[in-house]
């Protein structure tokens, strides 16, 4: 396990229904010139000019076209050697996390970074222009902020990642293991799926993996990206704004069938992930 440094953590600010920035740096702000580290996860686009990062005391030289990922806890810090303007992509993982019902592997970039995955993309892979599009793509949707810009940016990120798992991954002597931990993780969230109403506990997604809650709990979060049970919530808040969008049930029925028991608990929930009350959803 990763010790993080005793320099405090940087907080970054991300909105809470839509945790995602996407910024432009001109040269290396006082942020990046210290050593830092932070939970969001980050892309990096080099638009111009050149430099290089200090991650985790190894140094990763770049210049533009090139695309950088840091992982969250990750201790970096940018130094500027000509003319540098950098595209940055700063979100949370939960901003993914229902996505990853279709594909568990999407964040692994990140959390196979320096293994499977450079933290600097090899920029004469005939891939790596691909990329670059989809990223000032994505800034230019995120700055116009026009109906379902949301949508739009979420939808390229998903692109974004699933291009560089395809592509760029390498090649090693874990990836069998990895792939069993992988299949043992998506057997279980097509049992929470199946029935997201049953009254999981750590302790029972655990044993439908029949592994210890510890390893098990460590094991999602490296496949998945957040806990069991935080996903849980996520994958119950989604079914219930569907069923608050297309049905006529009344909000304590909703809550039900979607596994909270608590009507109160359910309408807090509500409002800190989706930024409305179920009530304000619906209307």
């Amino acid at each position: 396990m990763k010790l993080l440094p005793s320099i405090s953590k940087d907080e970054i600010a991300l909105p809470q229904a839509f945790p995602i920035i996407i910024s432009q740096s001109q040269g290396v702000s006082p942020t990046f010139q210290r050593l830092h580290w932070h939970t969001a996860l980050e892309i990096n686009y080099i638009e111009q000019g050149s430099g290089y990062y200090l991650i985790n005391g190894s140094r990763y030289d770049f210049q533009q076209g090139d695309i950088v990922l840091i992982h969250a806890n990750d201790l970096h810090r940018a130094f500027e050697e000509e003319g540098l303007v950098m595209g940055i992509v700063m979100f949370d993982p939960s901003l993914l996390a229902l996505e990853q019902r279709y594909d568990a592997e999407l964040l692994i970039p990140f959390r196979d970074i320096g293994q499977r995955f450079d933290y600097v993309l090899e920029r004469t892979h005939q891939a790596h222009g691909l990329l670059g599009t989809i990223l000032m793509e994505m800034k230019a949707e995120f700055e116009r902020k026009e109906p379902h810009f949301e949508v739009v940016v979420r939808a390229k990120l998903i692109q974004l990642l699933a291009f560089v798992n395809r592509y760029f991954a390498r090649n090693n002597k874990n990836e069998l293991q990895h792939a069993r931990g992988t299949e043992t993780i998506r057997a279980v969230l097509r049992d929470i799926e199946s029935d997201i109403a049953f009254p999981w506990t750590l302790g029972k997604l655990a044993d439908a993996a029949h592994l210890s809650p510890s390893r098990f709990s460590a094991l999602f979060v490296q496949v998945v990206g957040t806990s069991p049970l935080d996903y849980l919530i996520q994958l119950r808040l989604s079914q219930a704004a569907n069923l608050l969008e297309s049905t006529d049930k009344k909000i304590i029925e909703v809550a039900a069938e979607c596994g909270f028991r608590n009507l109160s608990n359910f309408n807090r929930l509500f409002k800190q992930h989706v930024g409305k009350l179920p009530s304000e959803f619906r209307s």
